[in-house]
């Protein structure tokens, strides 16, 4: 049987290694440098000839991110790893997933065909912006819910009276898994965007009045969304607010809104790693991810089902 080897690159090695752990192996060694100019240079320091190789990187900014990830692939590829696995806990570049208006790429579809030209077999990664994602994909792509973490984590603080919200139309067959699993309602609001990166509350959809609530989204950028939906709701009547969300992006200003915002706390994973002062993320608690990837790259190294483990709801 062929050896299982996981890589990292600069992204979030943190995360690399609580998943190495779990699958209780040595995380790869690998050279990752740059030249003054900047440009990347890879080396394996171990021989992979014949091994299952899987590189775990977010393709979060900077761009050099993605590339990254690229040249990790065509490296394994080159070095005639026997097969190579893309382990993305943030796939970047998801929310341009359309054409939804005159002359802009659709950057999803772009970043899937560099990943599957660069040599990758297969891709694992967590909470698409959209889950039709996976058919830009001409390889197989196992995609992981965070449901699946945040419901036994939410379940076991029993919070009472609890409704799980919606931010906006997109997010609703997540929320709707999380409103399943956690036996509670299901609330919308229905969000006006005028340009990128503000967002108009509009209407909350379900009555709040007396409820505790859980925000949840697949990611929080600027933080606009998530504080304005959190406003809207307390406006209406909302007690406790709480937040769970997959990738913690947090750009701008986004981590001095949620300390102001009325938000009680925030958990996200360690999809991606956040680099801040203490007093800005007091109302954030981070769960790590690491057990659901090393089960899924445990399972898919020796082909048995992953989407029996982490499959979201289908109702």
């Amino acid at each position: 049987m062929p050896e299982l080897k996981l890589f990292a690159g600069r992204s979030n090695r943190t995360l690399a290694e609580k998943i190495a752990a779990n699958l209780e192996i040595q995380l790869g060694n690998c050279v990752l440098r740059n030249f003054s100019d900047g440009e990347i240079w890879v080396k394996f320091s171990e021989n992979v000839r014949g091994t299952d190789v899987f590189i775990l990187q977010s393709t979060n900014p900077p761009a050099e991110n993605l590339l990254e990830l690229l040249i990790m692939i065509d490296a394994a590829k080159r070095a005639s790893a026997r097969k190579v696995t893309a382990v993305i806990p943030y796939f970047g570049y998801a929310r341009q997933d359309r054409k939804d208006q005159p002359r802009v790429s659709i950057t999803a579809k772009l970043v899937a065909n560099l990943i599957t030209e660069a040599g990758a077999d297969r891709i694992i990664t967590m909470d698409l912006h959209a889950p039709q994602i996976q058919g830009f994909f001409d390889i197989p792509v196992d995609h992981l819910y965070s449901s699946t973490l945040y419901s036994g984590f939410f379940t076991s603080r029993v919070i009472s009276n609890l409704a799980v919200v919606s931010p906006d139309v997109g997010g609703i067959k997540m929320a709707r898994a999380f409103a399943k699993r956690l036996e509670a309602d299901l609330i919308l609001i229905d969000k006006r965007r005028p340009t990128p990166n503000l967002a108009e509350i509009m209407n909350v959809i379900g009555n709040v009045a007396d409820r505790n609530i859980l925000i949840v989204d697949d990611l929080i950028d600027t933080g606009g969304t998530f504080c304005g939906a959190a406003e809207a709701l307390r406006a209406k009547g909302a007690l406790e607010i709480y937040g769970a969300c997959t990738h913690p992006i947090l750009s701008g200003k986004a981590l001095e809104r949620i300390s102001a915002s009325v938000v009680s706390k925030v958990y996200v994973t360690d999809s991606i790693p956040i680099n801040a002062p203490a007093n800005l993320t007091s109302k954030i608690e981070v769960l790590t991810v690491s057990e659901l990837f090393g089960e899924a790259i445990r399972r898919g190294f020796s082909n048995q089902s992953i989407s029996s483990l982490f499959d979201v709801d289908k109702s």
